[in-house]
């Protein structure tokens, strides 16, 4: 992590993490075309429930996220013990959450799938595949939250095999449950629950049989405190932060829709899962910078967090050209694929064209954000998280569905991405100013934030010895 050429390692890192979001988007775009072949009410279904899925991808982020920059920084600093400790109550506590937002919304089910936008004749669908979403909550959480982890330690490749056999088991088994069966859109819903457990076995088990330097185990539980779990939460907070905002810019996007009639939720629920399969490869790069960003801060080596940065920007900005470009020529073909419908054909097109163009945007200020969050600047990556998906886009949405109508809904994104851009700079110039310009010096109390995490909750030598004894 602190000798092998930046560009090297942050490809090499990249490499499984692009993979695992390929096959992972690609399952997402089957499953899409699969239930498209239900009708355009169960092709919005699914724009719908992902709205809810993004809530708990926001809780598996924030645990995730916040454990691995401090795991990460900690393992810089070679010390496996308190990373473990980290990794330990990162597991447990997104667990624990995603239990409770699963029996949550099986409680409020029919409450919560109106709430999430969803028409009256969506609705039936849309409960239905939910339910199983609700069912592997606690699985679908942490499962992104050792995944996470994995990429932190530098084990992309162990996240990369996890995810992998998840979704090829998923895509094998929607046509058999949905048509084989005939279980329809409940047949997707459960193909997803048993991917995502058998994921989380997968994953789980490399942090237990001896693959990872740091642990999950009942000797690290013991040393949790709730000053640990804060940190975990203040770190990961960022990521939780922009999941929850595209949970909610997502309802919102639905019930604008919803006003112009189920075609509309369908095509925009198309055009979302397009554009995020494009931005994967580059989001993917940004993953591979992330744990060379949080190990070589945490080892002091500042030069290769300036080098990572700028190789991350340039290659993540690459990708995205062209995959915008072929987008845009193939725009009206690609949403044809997944519902033969020409009045959600027309109204995909223009969006995905539109949205295309703007992720042009979006390299820089991704890049900026990941490192902000790994090297534990939390108010600057919180505030970048709340910019483009937040305090731009909602607003945008709102007043442009207002006064543009279904126009508006479809270049309220677009717009928020450009807008991102020149607001991201000023953070990327403030973080290399007060960075050290030497490999080794200490970052100044008045130049950076402190290391909270790193620096509490040491791990005392007499817990450990009890701990071991207790075993």
């Amino acid at each position: 992590m602190t000798k092998t050429p930046v560009s090297r390692l942050v490809l090499g890192l990249s490499v499984p993490a692009i993979i695992s979001m390929l096959i992972t988007n690609i399952y997402n775009l089957v499953d899409t075309a699969f239930v498209g072949r239900l009708g355009t009410s169960a092709s919005g279904a699914v724009g719908i429930v992902f709205g809810f899925m993004t809530v708990i991808q926001a809780v598996g982020f924030l645990f995730g996220q916040g454990a691995g920059s401090i795991l990460s920084r900690a393992l810089g600093q070679k010390d496996t013990d308190r990373a473990s400790v980290h990794a330990t109550a990162g597991f447990l506590s997104s667990f624990t959450a995603g239990l409770l937002v699963g029996i949550i919304g099986l409680i409020f089910l029919g409450d919560i799938v109106m709430l999430l936008g969803s028409t009256e004749t969506i609705a039936p669908y849309a409960e239905t595949y939910i339910s199983y979403i609700l069912i592997a909550a606690p699985f679908m959480c942490s499962c992104l939250t050792l995944n996470n982890m994995l990429r932190y330690e530098g084990k992309a490749s162990l996240g990369m095999i996890g995810l992998m056999v998840g979704a090829v088991l998923n895509m094998g088994g929607d046509p058999i449950l949905m048509f084989g069966l005939d279980m329809g859109i409940a047949g997707a819903g459960l193909s997803t629950a048993l991917s995502q457990f058998i994921s989380w076995a997968v994953l789980l088990s490399m942090f237990l049989c001896g693959k990872t330097q740091s642990k999950i185990s009942r000797r690290y539980a013991k040393q949790i405190r709730p000053a640990v779990i804060a940190d975990i939460a203040a770190t990961g907070f960022p990521s939780m932060l922009r999941q929850g905002l595209n949970s909610l810019s997502t309802v919102l996007l639905n019930a604008q829709c919803a006003v112009y009639g189920d075609a509309a939720v369908a095509a925009m629920s198309i055009v979302s899962r397009i554009i995020f399969f494009t931005f994967s490869v580059s989001l993917g790069i940004g993953q591979g910078f992330q744990p060379v960003a949080a190990f070589n801060y945490g080892a002091k080596k500042y030069s290769r967090v300036r080098k990572g940065f700028l190789f991350t920007a340039a290659a993540a900005e690459s990708i995205i050209v062209i995959g915008s470009a072929l987008l845009i020529i193939f725009s009206g073909g690609l949403i044809g694929m997944f519902r033969d419908d020409p009045e959600v054909i027309g109204i995909g097109t223009r969006a995905l064209i539109l949205q295309a163009i703007a992720s042009l945007a979006l390299p820089p200020c991704m890049t900026t954000e990941m490192m902000l969050q790994s090297t534990g600047k939390r108010l600057h990556a919180s505030l970048m998280s709340s910019l483009r998906n937040g305090l731009l886009f909602i607003p945008l949405l709102l007043i442009l569905a207002n006064v543009r109508g279904l126009a508006g809904i479809q270049e309220a994104m677009p717009i928020s991405l450009g807008l991102s851009l020149p607001l991201a700079a000023p953070f990327a110039v403030s973080f290399f100013r007060k960075l050290p310009k030497s490999d080794g010096e200490e970052v100044g109390t008045d130049n950076s934030e402190k290391e909270k995490s790193i620096r509490e909750t040491p791990v005392k030598a007499e817990e450990e010895d009890s701990a071991d004894h207790s075993e």
